[in-house]
């Protein structure tokens, strides 16, 4: 079998070319038989005038048949040139290559596959593309967040190192150094968590937990919060509502940080109110606030790490903008999703949970 691969690949490198191989190829099968044709005609004809009518139909089948190998070599040669040619534009880095044969033989197969192939190319890079601009975008984010609070402690350290503040001064600094302290652990929390969520680095007890009481203390807890700014928060819990099957530690961090973030976000004399109802076999938490809402154009992007709709995408003040971030990974770690509620007036984030019949399908 190698000596005849051998012999074959010889040949094919002896003429050179495909177009050549093909007609060398059909030469090879036709030549054999139109000399036979031509012997044979001559001996079974006695008139020189018949075997003359032979021998021109013999070399007209001949100049037929190649002229037929021609044209289909010229296409074959077309097709190959065409797989060529777009794999060497792939090869340059281009992306928008759509490879076309003649026909759909092996040749189309092996052109679709090739298409195949650079559609799939594209879209991985293109996904490679995001993650790291989303990587870039996370440095940058965190950098930020890192560096202003930072910069407050050393200024206020070397004021107290110093030793140029008075003792009413000094425990004011202290004071804010507490809070960007605070800040700066709350962050790093952030950040921690979401890695492990996203990881899927889970490991929750679940239990039955009864959402009216979780409800109620999380909104007595933001209640002082919130009257500080002058918005008013209460809970409206559907009767019996039947518990929910998760982690009340993880799902009262939901809740703080949508009341937290629905507090940020509404001005003065406004309102917010947290909701619970079943909906079918789960039960549905809602946060509705009455400030100034999401604009539709930012809608897709609240639940993404480091977002800040509004004013405050230029990196303002207020939240690192991954309490949603962090919202949307717990929920869906508890088999839930995470939406915004179409309103006329403020924001409705609205999430779902599994009830506590349905055990089997809930993470652990």
């Amino acid at each position: 079998m190698t000596g005849r691969r051998s012999l074959a690949a010889g040949a094919r490198a002896f003429a050179g070319p495909l177009s050549r191989q093909l007609a060398l190829g059909i030469a090879v099968v036709v030549a054999p038989v139109l000399i036979a044709l031509l012997v044979i005609g001559y001996l079974m004809v006695v008139s020189d005038h018949a075997a003359l009518l032979v021998a021109a139909i013999v070399v007209g089948a001949g100049v037929l048949a190649a002229l037929a190998a021609r044209v289909v070599a010229r296409s074959i040669v077309r097709d190959v040139r065409s797989i060529r040619d777009g794999l060497e534009a792939v090869g340059r880095g281009e992306r928008d290559v759509a490879i076309e044969t003649e026909v759909g033989d092996e040749l189309g197969e092996l052109a679709a596959a090739a298409n195949a192939m650079i559609a799939q190319l594209a879209a991985e890079e293109a996904a490679r593309d995001l993650s790291d601009a989303a990587r870039r975008d996370l440095v940058a984010a965190v950098s930020h967040d890192l560096r202003t609070p930072i910069t407050s402690l050393r200024l206020l350290a070397e004021a107290v190192q110093d030793g140029i503040v008075d003792g009413v001064t000094r425990r004011t600094y202290l004071q804010r150094m507490n809070t960007h302290i605070e800040a700066l652990s709350s962050l790093i929390d952030d950040l921690f968590e979401l890695s492990r969520l996203e990881a899927g680095d889970i490991s929750w007890s679940l239990q039955q937990v009864p959402l009216e009481e979780l409800i109620s203390e999380t909104v007595d807890a933001m209640r002082v919060e919130a009257e500080a700014k002058g918005v008013a928060v209460r809970a409206e819990v559907a009767a019996a509502l039947t518990p929910a099957h998760g982690n009340p530690e993880r799902l009262q961090r939901v809740l703080f940080n949508l009341i937290q973030n629905a507090i940020r976000h509404t001005p003065a004399d406004g309102s917010i109110v947290v909701r619970a109802e079943p909906v079918s076999d789960r039960i549905e938490v809602e946060v509705a606030d009455t400030g100034n809402g999401i604009a539709a154009d930012e809608r897709d992007r609240v639940f993404e790490a480091f977002f800040r709709g509004g004013d405050g995408a230029a990196r303002g003040p207020g939240g690192a903008g991954l309490g949603l971030a962090v919202s949307r990974a717990i929920v869906e770690a508890h088999g839930g999703t995470i939406w915004l509620e179409d309103t006329s007036q403020g924001t409705r984030v609205r999430f779902s949970l599994p009830a506590t019949e349905r055990l089997s399908g809930a993470p652990r």
